[in-house]
C-alpha cells in the first residue's frame, strides 16, 4: 500500500456497469485501456473503466492506474481518486505528484501537506519540481520556507516551476522582499513569474513597482492586463485604471468578466456615468457573461454616477440575486436619499428569507440618517443584535452618530460614542464634530477638538470644523490660534474639487481655477448665471466665508467654489436639456446647494451633485434631499 495512515475517504463502492467495448474477445489490452481512459468524459465512464482495468488485472498497472486516479480527480471525485491512489502497490512519482495536487486544488491543504510527508517517509520516490510547485500551494509562510530549504537539498530550487511557486506563496503571505529576491535571481522570468511578482506589489500598493514590471513585460496575457488595471482601481487610482483598459483594447487583448469588474468600479469612483454605460454596451455585445457578480458592479457604479433607474433596471435583470445584490441596491438608495425604497427592499429581502448582513444594515442605517428617521434607526441598530446576531462596527456606530448628530441630538450622540466597546475612530469623531458646527454647539465642539488634539488624533478636519467653530461665534482670535496650530502641525486642507463628465473625458476644477482651456467661457457663463439667480432673489451666503474680511471679498470667494465652475462648464458643453452631473470630494456648501436649485430651475436642467455624502438631484429649483443633509 501506498501509506499506513488511513484516507480521509471512505473506499468507495463500485457500481455493476455494463462493460465498455474493448475488443471483439473482450479482453482488454493496455493500449486499448490508455485510449479509452484518455476519453473519459464522466465519472460513469471512469467506474466503468475502472471494473474493466479490474476484470482484466491491469488494474495495478502504474500508468492505467495514474491516469485512472487523475480522471476521477478531474471529474471532482476525490475520494475515488484517493481510493484508488490508497491501494496502488507502489506509487509512482507522477501518481503522488497528482493526487496531491487533487487535493491542494480542492483547499484540502492539510491533506496535501500528509500526503507529501508521507511520500517523503515512504522513500520509494523523490519530488520532482511539480511536486514541490503543487505542495507549496497549500503552505503557510513557515511551511513554505521549510520547503524552500528542502527544494535546496533536491537541487530543484532554480526550476522555473519552484521558483514561482514560491514567489506566489511568498507574495501571498506578505514576504515581499523574499518574493522580489527569488524573481531578481530568476534567470528566466516568464509571464507566469512576473505576473506573480506584479500582482504581489499590487497587493501590497506597491503600485509604481507593479506598473514598471508591467511596462518592461513583452509578453502580457489577460491576466497580466487585470492584475495592473485592477490594481489602480483598488487603490485609489481610477483615472490610470481606465486609460490602461484602453490600452489594452488597443492592443487587441479581449477582456474577460474579471476585467470589467475592475472598469466598472473605476467608472464608479469617477462617477463617469458615460464611460459606464459604454462598458455595459460592450460587454452585451462581445457576449460577456451577465451573472450575479456583473449585476452587481453595474448596481454599484449606477448607484455612484447618479444614475438610479438604470441600477434598478439592471437590479430587475438579476436572476437569483444573492444578498450582495440586494445590499447593493439598498445602500444606492440611501445615497441617493430613497430612504423609503431602500427600507421597503430591506422587507422584500426579509421575506424572502434571505438573511441581511452588516453591510445591509450600513445601507437601512444611512438611508435612516439622510431622511431623519431618528426612532426608525434606533431599531435597526438594536435588531442587529438582538434579532440576527450582528455585532455593530464602527461603520454602524458612525451611521448611528451621524443620524443623531443631524437631527441635533449631539448629548445622545456624544454618549453613545463614549459608551461604545470599541475605540471610536477619527471618522466618527469628525462626524459628531461636524454635527456640532452645524447645530453651532460650540461647547462640545471645542471638547472634542481638544480632546482630538491631546491625542495626536486631528486631521486637517479637525482642525477646519473648530476653526469654522470658532468663526461662526465671532471669536477670531480663537480662529487664529487654531489656523496657527494647523501650521505649525503640518496638516494640510484638502482643497474642494469637483468634477464633470464630458465626451468620455473627466474635466476638474478647484475654487477659482483658471487652468481649463475654456476659463474665459466659463467664467462668462458664471457672470451670466449669477446675474439671472440675483434676479430670482439670491443672496449670497457671506456668512459661511468664515473668513474675517470685507462682504466684497467673501462673495468673491463664494462666486468661484468649484462645483459652481463645473457646472458652468457643462452648460456651456453640452445639449439644452441633457442632465449635468457634478462629484465633489467634500460636502457640497450650503451656498452651492442653494444656487444650483436655482440654476435648475431658471436652465430646465437636471443636475446631479455627488458629494462626500451622498447625492442631490437638483430639478425645477428643488432638491432630493429636501434641504437635509
Amino acid at each position: 500500500m501506498s501509506s499506513t495512515s488511513a484516507s480521509p475517504f471512505p473506499t468507495p463502492f463500485l457500481p455493476p456497469h455494463p462493460p465498455i467495448p474493448t475488443t471483439h474477445h473482450h479482453l482488454l489490452t493496455v493500449d486499448r485501456a490508455t485510449f479509452l481512459i484518455d476519453r473519459i468524459r464522466s465519472v460513469d465512464h471512469t467506474l466503468q473503466a475502472h471494473a474493466a482495468l479490474l476484470r482484466n488485472n491491469l488494474h495495478h498497472h502504474p500508468v492505467l492506474a495514474f491516469k485512472l486516479q487523475r480522471a476521477y480527480s478531474s471529474l471532482g471525485h476525490l475520494e475515488y481518486a484517493r481510493s484508488l491512489f490508497d491501494h496502488t502497490p507502489e506509487p509512482t512519482i507522477f501518481s503522488w505528484t497528482a493526487i496531491i495536487h487533487a487535493h491542494s486544488t480542492a483547499g484540502l491543504h492539510s491533506h496535501a501537506l500528509l500526503l507529501y510527508f508521507q511520500m517523503l517517509t515512504d522513500g520509494t520516490v523523490q519530488p520532482n519540481a511539480f511536486t514541490f510547485s503543487s505542495v507549496l500551494k497549500s503552505c503557510s509562510l513557515t511551511q513554505s520556507r521549510a520547503l524552500h530549504s528542502q527544494a535546496l537539498k533536491f537541487c530543484l530550487d532554480s526550476d522555473p516551476y519552484v521558483r514561482t511557486a514560491l514567489l506566489d506563496i511568498y507574495a501571498r503571505n506578505g514576504d515581499v522582499d523574499s518574493a522580489q529576491h527569488l524573481f531578481d535571481t530568476m534567470p528566466v522570468k516568464n509571464l507566469v513569474s512576473s505576473t506573480a511578482m506584479m500582482t504581489c506589489h499590487v497587493k501590497y500598493g506597491r503600485i509604481v513597482h507593479a506598473r514598471q514590471l508591467f511596462d518592461t513585460m513583452g509578453v502580457r496575457d489577460v491576466v497580466c492586463w487585470n492584475v495592473m488595471i485592477d490594481g489602480y482601481a483598488q487603490h485609489g487610482w481610477p483615472g490610470e485604471s481606465l486609460d490602461l483598459f484602453r490600452q489594452m483594447l488597443a492592443a487587441k487583448t479581449r477582456p474577460n468578466e474579471v476585467t470589467m469588474l475592475s472598469v466598472l468600479s473605476a467608472c464608479a469612483q469617477l462617477g463617469a456615468l458615460e464611460l459606464g454605460k459604454w462598458v455595459h454596451s460592450y460587454m452585451e455585445i462581445n457576449g460577456i457573461q451577465f451573472n450575479v457578480q456583473v449585476g452587481t458592479a453595474l448596481i454599484d457604479m449606477y448607484c455612484k454616477c447618479g444614475s438610479l433607474d438604470d441600477a434598478c433596471s439592471v437590479f430587475d435583470k438579476i436572476v437569483n440575486k444573492d444578498i450582495v445584490a440586494w445590499n447593493s441596491m439598498i445602500v444606492g438608495y440611501a445615497m441617493h436619499g430613497h430612504s423609503q425604497e431602500a427600507l421597503e427592499q430591506f422587507s422584500q429581502l426579509c421575506c424572502l428569507g434571505l438573511r441581511p448582513t452588516d453591510i445591509t444594515f450600513i445601507g437601512v442605517l444611512n438611508a435612516c440618517s439622510h431622511a431623519g428617521l431618528v426612532e426608525e434607526g434606533r431599531q435597526f441598530f438594536r435588531s442587529m443584535k438582538d434579532e440576527y446576531g450582528i455585532e455593530p462596527k464602527i461603520e454602524h456606530y458612525g451611521c448611528m452618530v451621524d443620524l443623531l448628530g443631524r437631527a441635533g441630538l449631539l448629548e445622545e450622540a456624544y454618549e453613545l460614542v463614549k459608551s461604545m466597546p470599541i475605540e471610536p475612530d477619527l471618522v466618527l469623531w469628525g462626524s459628531l464634530l461636524g454635527a456640532c458646527k452645524l447645530h453651532k454647539n460650540m461647547n462640545l465642539g471645542e471638547t472634542i477638538a481638544e480632546f482630538l488634539l491631546d491625542k495626536g488624533l486631528a486631521n486637517s478636519g479637525t482642525y477646519i470644523l473648530l476653526s469654522n467653530i470658532y468663526a461662526m461665534a465671532g471669536k477670531w482670535d480663537a480662529v487664529g490660534r487654531v489656523r496657527t496650530m494647523m501650521k505649525d502641525s503640518g496638516v494640510q486642507k484638502e482643497p474642494g474639487c469637483s468634477s464633470i463628465e464630458v465626451n468620455n473625458k473627466i474635466h476638474e476644477f478647484f475654487a477659482g481655477d483658471l487652468r481649463h482651456p475654456r476659463s474665459k467661457e466659463i467664467y462668462l457663463m458664471l457672470d451670466e448665471l449669477i446675474g439671472l439667480i440675483k434676479a430670482h432673489g439670491y443672496l449670497p451666503q457671506t456668512e459661511i466665508v468664515l473668513h474675517d474680511i470685507e462682504e466684497s471679498e467673501k462673495e468673491r470667494a463664494l462666486g468661484v467654489h468649484s462645483e459652481k465652475l463645473a457646472i458652468a462648464f457643462g452648460l456651456i458643453s453640452t445639449q439644452p436639456g441633457t442632465a449635468i452631473r457634478i462629484v465633489k470630494n467634500l460636502r457640497v456648501c450650503p451656498d452651492c446647494h442653494t444656487v444650483t436649485k436655482l440654476i435648475s430651475k431658471i436652465t430646465g436642467r437636471k443636475i446631479v451633485v455627488r458629494d462626500r455624502n451622498r447625492f442631490h438631484h437638483f430639478v425645477d429649483g428643488s432638491c432630493s434631499c429636501g434641504d437635509y443633509w
